[in-house]
Protein backbone atom coordinates (compact mmCIF):
# COMPACT_ATOMS: atom_id res chain seq x y z
CA UNK A 1 0.00 0.00 0.00
CA UNK A 2 2.87 2.87 0.66
CA UNK A 3 6.25 3.70 -0.84
CA UNK A 4 8.97 3.35 1.42
CA UNK A 5 11.00 6.84 2.10
CA UNK A 6 14.01 4.62 1.19
CA UNK A 7 14.44 5.28 -2.37
CA UNK A 8 13.26 9.06 -2.00
CA UNK A 9 16.29 9.21 0.25
CA UNK A 10 18.57 7.66 -2.38
CA UNK A 11 16.55 9.23 -5.60
CA UNK A 12 16.92 12.80 -5.76
CA UNK A 13 14.24 13.20 -8.65
CA UNK A 14 13.70 12.40 -12.42
CA UNK A 15 16.38 14.33 -14.81
CA UNK A 16 14.60 17.09 -16.74
CA UNK A 17 12.83 16.02 -20.15
CA UNK A 18 14.45 17.02 -22.93
CA UNK A 19 10.80 17.40 -24.03
CA UNK A 20 8.09 19.03 -22.44
CA UNK A 21 5.72 16.84 -19.79
CA UNK A 22 2.33 19.04 -20.13
CA UNK A 23 0.59 21.40 -22.35
CA UNK A 24 1.31 23.96 -19.85
CA UNK A 25 4.95 23.56 -20.76
CA UNK A 26 4.97 24.27 -24.75
CA UNK A 27 4.88 27.10 -27.20
CA UNK A 28 0.77 26.73 -27.39
CA UNK A 29 0.57 28.33 -23.69
CA UNK A 30 2.52 30.84 -24.23
CA UNK A 31 1.07 31.94 -27.02
CA UNK A 32 -2.53 31.53 -25.24
CA UNK A 33 -0.57 33.99 -22.77
CA UNK A 34 0.80 36.60 -25.62
CA UNK A 35 -2.72 36.63 -27.38
CA UNK A 36 -4.19 37.72 -23.64
CA UNK A 37 -1.64 40.64 -23.28
CA UNK A 38 -1.79 41.81 -26.84
CA UNK A 39 -5.66 41.94 -26.98
CA UNK A 40 -6.57 44.82 -29.32
CA UNK A 41 -8.11 47.75 -27.18
CA UNK A 42 -12.10 47.85 -28.13
CA UNK A 43 -13.22 50.39 -30.13
CA UNK A 44 -15.31 53.23 -28.86
CA UNK A 45 -18.21 52.27 -30.50
CA UNK A 46 -19.39 49.19 -28.67
CA UNK A 47 -19.10 46.10 -30.95
CA UNK A 48 -22.02 43.18 -31.10
CA UNK A 49 -21.41 39.73 -29.80
CA UNK A 50 -20.76 38.68 -33.44
CA UNK A 51 -18.44 41.13 -34.28
CA UNK A 52 -16.44 40.45 -31.32
CA UNK A 53 -16.53 36.28 -32.02
CA UNK A 54 -15.63 37.15 -35.74
CA UNK A 55 -12.66 39.26 -34.78
CA UNK A 56 -11.19 36.21 -31.74
CA UNK A 57 -11.46 39.06 -29.31
CA UNK A 58 -12.80 38.39 -25.26
CA UNK A 59 -16.40 38.95 -24.49
CA UNK A 60 -16.86 41.20 -20.88
CA UNK A 61 -19.33 40.57 -18.59
CA UNK A 62 -20.06 44.10 -19.47
CA UNK A 63 -21.00 42.82 -23.05
CA UNK A 64 -24.34 41.61 -24.52
CA UNK A 65 -24.16 38.17 -25.26
CA UNK A 66 -27.10 35.67 -26.31
CA UNK A 67 -28.31 33.76 -23.35
CA UNK A 68 -27.67 30.44 -24.88
CA UNK A 69 -24.05 31.50 -24.66
CA UNK A 70 -24.45 32.47 -20.91
CA UNK A 71 -26.08 29.26 -20.07
CA UNK A 72 -23.65 27.51 -21.94
CA UNK A 73 -20.70 29.18 -20.28
CA UNK A 74 -22.21 29.34 -16.54
CA UNK A 75 -22.53 24.62 -17.23
CA UNK A 76 -18.68 24.72 -18.21
CA UNK A 77 -17.37 26.75 -15.79
CA UNK A 78 -19.79 25.78 -12.67
CA UNK A 79 -18.92 21.78 -13.18
CA UNK A 80 -15.09 22.91 -13.84
CA UNK A 81 -15.08 24.36 -10.45
CA UNK A 82 -17.04 21.34 -8.80
CA UNK A 83 -14.05 19.24 -10.40
CA UNK A 84 -11.78 21.20 -8.49
CA UNK A 85 -12.97 21.22 -5.29
CA UNK A 86 -14.24 17.16 -5.40
CA UNK A 87 -10.91 16.66 -6.57
CA UNK A 88 -9.12 17.64 -3.51
CA UNK A 89 -10.48 14.17 -2.06
CA UNK A 90 -9.30 11.70 -3.71
CA UNK A 91 -5.68 12.94 -3.05
CA UNK A 92 -6.16 14.55 0.33
CA UNK A 93 -6.83 11.09 1.48
CA UNK A 94 -2.78 10.61 1.60
CA UNK A 95 -1.76 13.25 2.94
CA UNK A 96 -1.99 12.07 6.30
CA UNK A 97 -0.31 8.54 4.90
CA UNK A 98 2.56 10.04 2.42
CA UNK A 99 5.51 7.95 2.72
CA UNK A 100 8.19 11.47 3.57
CA UNK A 101 7.82 14.68 5.43
CA UNK A 102 8.66 15.72 1.43
CA UNK A 103 5.87 13.83 -0.11
CA UNK A 104 3.06 15.51 2.48
CA UNK A 105 4.25 19.23 1.89
CA UNK A 106 4.20 18.89 -1.65
CA UNK A 107 0.77 17.12 -1.86
CA UNK A 108 -1.15 19.82 0.99
CA UNK A 109 0.24 22.26 -1.27
CA UNK A 110 -1.28 20.95 -4.44
CA UNK A 111 -4.56 19.91 -2.58
CA UNK A 112 -4.31 24.14 -1.61
CA UNK A 113 -3.87 24.90 -5.19
CA UNK A 114 -7.16 22.52 -5.90
CA UNK A 115 -8.85 24.59 -3.56
CA UNK A 116 -7.86 27.78 -5.12
CA UNK A 117 -8.71 26.85 -8.63
CA UNK A 118 -12.31 26.30 -7.91
CA UNK A 119 -12.60 29.74 -6.05
CA UNK A 120 -11.11 31.32 -9.42
CA UNK A 121 -13.66 29.32 -11.34
CA UNK A 122 -16.53 29.84 -9.14
CA UNK A 123 -15.48 33.90 -9.53
CA UNK A 124 -15.57 33.35 -13.12
CA UNK A 125 -19.02 31.90 -12.88
CA UNK A 126 -20.38 34.94 -10.79
CA UNK A 127 -19.52 37.37 -13.54
CA UNK A 128 -22.26 35.64 -15.44
CA UNK A 129 -25.42 36.59 -12.61
CA UNK A 130 -25.19 33.22 -10.89
CA UNK A 131 -23.95 33.09 -7.23
CA UNK A 132 -21.31 30.34 -6.14
CA UNK A 133 -24.15 29.15 -3.45
CA UNK A 134 -26.16 28.70 -5.59
CA UNK A 135 -23.55 26.25 -8.06
CA UNK A 136 -22.58 24.33 -4.74
CA UNK A 137 -26.84 23.53 -3.64
CA UNK A 138 -27.39 22.36 -7.30
CA UNK A 139 -23.82 20.16 -7.14
CA UNK A 140 -24.82 18.49 -3.81
CA UNK A 141 -28.29 17.80 -5.47
CA UNK A 142 -27.02 16.58 -8.24
CA UNK A 143 -28.13 18.51 -10.54
CA UNK A 144 -25.07 19.67 -11.41
CA UNK A 145 -21.70 17.66 -12.79
CA UNK A 146 -18.32 17.17 -12.07
CA UNK A 147 -15.59 15.57 -13.70
CA UNK A 148 -16.54 11.40 -13.50
CA UNK A 149 -12.53 10.99 -13.05
CA UNK A 150 -12.61 11.96 -9.20
CA UNK A 151 -15.31 8.76 -8.74
CA UNK A 152 -12.47 6.08 -8.89
CA UNK A 153 -10.70 5.60 -5.67
CA UNK A 154 -6.93 5.91 -4.49
CA UNK A 155 -5.83 2.68 -3.35
CA UNK A 156 -2.13 2.70 -2.78
CA UNK A 157 0.35 6.29 -2.86
CA UNK A 158 1.26 5.36 -6.36
CA UNK A 159 -2.28 6.32 -7.09
CA UNK A 160 -1.49 9.91 -6.22
CA UNK A 161 1.26 9.70 -8.50
CA UNK A 162 -0.57 8.11 -11.26
CA UNK A 163 -3.70 11.29 -11.32
CA UNK A 164 -0.99 13.95 -11.42
CA UNK A 165 0.70 12.33 -14.38
CA UNK A 166 -2.19 11.25 -16.65
CA UNK A 167 -5.47 12.92 -14.68
CA UNK A 168 -3.55 16.20 -14.35
CA UNK A 169 -1.91 16.28 -17.76
CA UNK A 170 -5.47 15.10 -19.19
CA UNK A 171 -6.42 18.11 -17.96
CA UNK A 172 -4.03 20.66 -18.56
CA UNK A 173 -4.48 19.40 -22.51
CA UNK A 174 -7.68 20.12 -21.96
CA UNK A 175 -7.09 23.66 -20.62
CA UNK A 176 -4.68 24.98 -22.27
CA UNK A 177 -6.89 25.90 -25.12
CA UNK A 178 -9.27 27.61 -22.66
CA UNK A 179 -6.29 30.33 -21.78
CA UNK A 180 -7.89 31.58 -25.61
CA UNK A 181 -11.61 31.12 -24.27
CA UNK A 182 -13.45 33.60 -25.91
CA UNK A 183 -15.20 34.46 -22.34
CA UNK A 184 -12.65 36.71 -20.70
CA UNK A 185 -12.57 36.17 -16.78
CA UNK A 186 -13.00 32.26 -17.88
CA UNK A 187 -10.01 32.47 -20.07
CA UNK A 188 -7.12 34.83 -17.31
CA UNK A 189 -8.81 32.24 -15.03
CA UNK A 190 -7.32 29.50 -17.11
CA UNK A 191 -3.61 31.20 -17.37
CA UNK A 192 -3.02 30.94 -13.60
CA UNK A 193 -4.73 27.39 -13.48
CA UNK A 194 -2.49 25.85 -16.03
CA UNK A 195 0.91 27.22 -14.80
CA UNK A 196 -0.04 25.59 -11.24
CA UNK A 197 -1.33 22.45 -12.80
CA UNK A 198 2.24 21.56 -14.24
CA UNK A 199 3.65 21.60 -10.94
CA UNK A 200 0.75 18.98 -10.26
CA UNK A 201 1.90 17.17 -13.33
CA UNK A 202 5.71 16.94 -12.59
CA UNK A 203 4.91 16.10 -8.84
CA UNK A 204 3.15 13.20 -9.94
CA UNK A 205 5.56 12.11 -12.62
CA UNK A 206 8.96 12.28 -10.05
CA UNK A 207 6.57 9.86 -7.77
CA UNK A 208 5.92 7.23 -10.39
CA UNK A 209 9.97 7.93 -11.53
CA UNK A 210 10.99 6.71 -8.01
CA UNK A 211 8.64 4.35 -6.68
CA UNK A 212 9.83 2.86 -10.87
CA UNK A 213 13.64 2.98 -9.64
CA UNK A 214 12.62 1.15 -6.20
CA UNK A 215 11.94 -2.68 -5.37
CA UNK A 216 9.88 -4.52 -7.45
CA UNK A 217 6.62 -4.22 -5.13
CA UNK A 218 7.15 -0.41 -5.56
CA UNK A 219 7.62 -0.68 -9.37
CA UNK A 220 4.50 -3.19 -9.54
CA UNK A 221 2.95 -0.48 -7.41
CA UNK A 222 3.30 1.85 -9.80
CA UNK A 223 2.76 0.27 -13.06
CA UNK A 224 -0.90 -1.13 -11.06
CA UNK A 225 -1.73 2.76 -10.55
CA UNK A 226 -1.37 3.00 -14.33
CA UNK A 227 -3.22 0.00 -15.33
CA UNK A 228 -6.14 1.55 -13.67
CA UNK A 229 -5.85 5.25 -14.30
CA UNK A 230 -5.01 5.23 -18.16
CA UNK A 231 -8.37 4.49 -19.52
CA UNK A 232 -10.55 7.03 -16.93
CA UNK A 233 -7.63 9.43 -17.87
CA UNK A 234 -8.46 9.58 -21.60
CA UNK A 235 -12.03 9.59 -20.88
CA UNK A 236 -11.67 12.80 -19.43
CA UNK A 237 -11.47 14.36 -22.67
CA UNK A 238 -15.34 13.38 -23.30
CA UNK A 239 -17.19 11.27 -25.80
CA UNK A 240 -16.25 11.25 -29.78
CA UNK A 241 -17.06 14.27 -31.36
CA UNK A 242 -15.86 13.97 -34.30
CA UNK A 243 -16.07 12.69 -38.02
CA UNK A 244 -19.74 11.45 -37.86
CA UNK A 245 -20.24 12.20 -34.22
CA UNK A 246 -19.11 15.86 -34.81
CA UNK A 247 -22.95 17.12 -34.25
CA UNK A 248 -23.51 15.51 -31.26
CA UNK A 249 -23.52 17.47 -28.09
CA UNK A 250 -22.09 20.31 -27.33
CA UNK A 251 -18.80 20.98 -29.34
CA UNK A 252 -19.62 22.50 -33.12
CA UNK A 253 -21.33 25.36 -31.06
CA UNK A 254 -18.85 25.70 -28.37
CA UNK A 255 -16.18 26.28 -31.20
CA UNK A 256 -18.52 28.52 -33.23
CA UNK A 257 -18.25 30.58 -30.19
CA UNK A 258 -14.79 30.10 -29.08
CA UNK A 259 -15.52 28.89 -25.68
CA UNK A 260 -13.56 25.66 -27.33
CA UNK A 261 -10.72 25.47 -29.57
CA UNK A 262 -10.37 22.20 -30.42
CA UNK A 263 -12.49 18.97 -30.16
CA UNK A 264 -12.41 16.32 -27.61
CA UNK A 265 -10.66 13.86 -30.40
CA UNK A 266 -8.02 16.45 -31.15
CA UNK A 267 -6.90 16.59 -28.01
CA UNK A 268 -7.38 12.84 -26.45
CA UNK A 269 -4.51 12.20 -29.37
CA UNK A 270 -2.11 14.69 -28.80
CA UNK A 271 -2.60 13.72 -24.62
CA UNK A 272 -1.70 9.85 -25.93
CA UNK A 273 0.79 10.59 -28.54
CA UNK A 274 2.55 12.57 -25.60
CA UNK A 275 2.37 10.61 -22.72
CA UNK A 276 3.34 7.07 -24.97
CA UNK A 277 7.16 9.04 -24.69
CA UNK A 278 7.05 9.88 -21.32
CA UNK A 279 5.84 6.12 -20.36
CA UNK A 280 8.99 5.07 -22.20
CA UNK A 281 11.17 7.51 -20.07
CA UNK A 282 9.41 5.89 -16.96
CA UNK A 283 9.64 2.50 -17.59
CA UNK A 284 5.78 1.78 -17.12
CA UNK A 285 3.38 0.18 -19.98
CA UNK A 286 0.48 1.73 -20.85
CA UNK A 287 -2.07 -0.98 -20.72
CA UNK A 288 -3.49 -1.15 -24.53
CA UNK A 289 -2.52 -3.86 -26.67
CA UNK A 290 -3.57 -1.93 -29.53
CA UNK A 291 -1.01 0.95 -28.60
CA UNK A 292 1.02 1.43 -31.86
CA UNK A 293 2.85 3.85 -33.95
CA UNK A 294 1.12 4.97 -37.52
CA UNK A 295 3.96 6.06 -39.87
CA UNK A 296 1.68 7.22 -42.42
CA UNK A 297 -0.55 9.89 -39.80
CA UNK A 298 2.73 10.61 -38.38
CA UNK A 299 0.26 9.91 -34.76
CA UNK A 300 -0.41 6.70 -32.34
CA UNK A 301 -3.41 4.53 -32.99
CA UNK A 302 -5.26 3.24 -29.38
CA UNK A 303 -7.90 0.86 -28.60
CA UNK A 304 -11.33 1.54 -27.99
CA UNK A 305 -12.74 3.36 -24.98
CA UNK A 306 -15.47 1.67 -22.92
CA UNK A 307 -17.99 4.18 -23.16
CA UNK A 308 -20.70 2.07 -21.37
CA UNK A 309 -17.80 2.60 -17.88
CA UNK A 310 -18.39 6.21 -18.38
CA UNK A 311 -21.54 6.65 -18.68
CA UNK A 312 -22.31 4.48 -16.04
CA UNK A 313 -19.98 6.55 -13.62
CA UNK A 314 -21.23 9.84 -14.74
CA UNK A 315 -24.72 8.20 -14.14
CA UNK A 316 -23.49 7.74 -10.07
CA UNK A 317 -22.61 3.90 -10.61
CA UNK A 318 -19.09 5.01 -9.83
CA UNK A 319 -16.83 3.38 -7.18
CA UNK A 320 -16.63 6.48 -5.10
CA UNK A 321 -20.11 8.45 -6.35
CA UNK A 322 -21.82 8.70 -2.94
CA UNK A 323 -18.71 9.16 -1.19
CA UNK A 324 -17.36 11.96 -2.87
CA UNK A 325 -20.83 14.08 -2.58
CA UNK A 326 -21.27 12.85 0.84
CA UNK A 327 -18.18 14.72 1.79
CA UNK A 328 -18.80 17.16 0.37
CA UNK A 329 -22.18 18.46 1.92
CA UNK A 330 -20.31 17.24 5.72
CA UNK A 331 -17.65 19.58 4.83
CA UNK A 332 -20.18 22.51 3.27
CA UNK A 333 -22.30 21.85 6.62
CA UNK A 334 -19.16 21.94 8.88
CA UNK A 335 -17.71 25.12 7.39
CA UNK A 336 -21.08 26.65 7.67
CA UNK A 337 -20.06 28.65 10.94
CA UNK A 338 -17.01 30.27 8.80
CA UNK A 339 -19.56 31.55 6.28
CA UNK A 340 -22.12 33.13 8.83
CA UNK A 341 -18.51 35.06 10.58
CA UNK A 342 -17.75 36.33 7.62
CA UNK A 343 -20.72 37.98 6.31
CA UNK A 344 -21.27 39.70 9.61
CA UNK A 345 -17.76 40.48 9.58
CA UNK A 346 -18.30 41.88 6.26
CA UNK A 347 -22.02 43.51 7.70
CA UNK A 348 -20.18 44.90 10.17
CA UNK A 349 -17.37 46.56 7.78
CA UNK A 350 -19.98 48.24 5.96
CA UNK A 351 -22.04 49.41 9.11
CA UNK A 352 -18.63 51.27 10.35
CA UNK A 353 -18.22 52.21 6.83
CA UNK A 354 -21.36 53.86 6.23
CA UNK A 355 -20.85 55.80 10.47
CA UNK A 356 -17.44 57.27 8.72
CA UNK A 357 -18.86 58.43 5.55
CA UNK A 358 -21.99 59.88 7.65
CA UNK A 359 -19.36 61.73 9.96
CA UNK A 360 -17.76 62.52 7.07
CA UNK A 361 -21.09 64.71 5.71
CA UNK A 362 -21.93 66.18 8.63
CA UNK A 363 -18.25 67.48 9.24
CA UNK A 364 -18.64 68.75 4.97
CA UNK A 365 -22.07 70.41 5.66
CA UNK A 366 -21.15 72.04 8.90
Amino acid sequence: MYGTETVDDVVTGPPTPDEPLNAAETSAYDAAVRAAQQAPDRAEREASFEELIAADQRIEPRDAMPEAYRRTLVRQIAQHAHSEIIGMQPEGAWITRAPSLRRKAILVAKVQDEAGHGMYLYSAAETLGVDRGELLEMLHEGKQKYSSIFNYPTLTWADCGAIGWLVDGAAIMNQVPLCRCSYGPYARAMIRVCKEESFHQRQGFEILWTLMRGTPAQQQMAQDAVDRWWWPALMMFGPHDSGEAASNGHTAQSMAWGIKRFSNDDLRQRFVDMMVQQADRLGVRIPDPDLRWDEERQQHDFGAIDWSEFKAVLAGDGACNAERIAHRRRAHDDGAWVREAALAHARKHEARQQVQQDQQEVVRAS
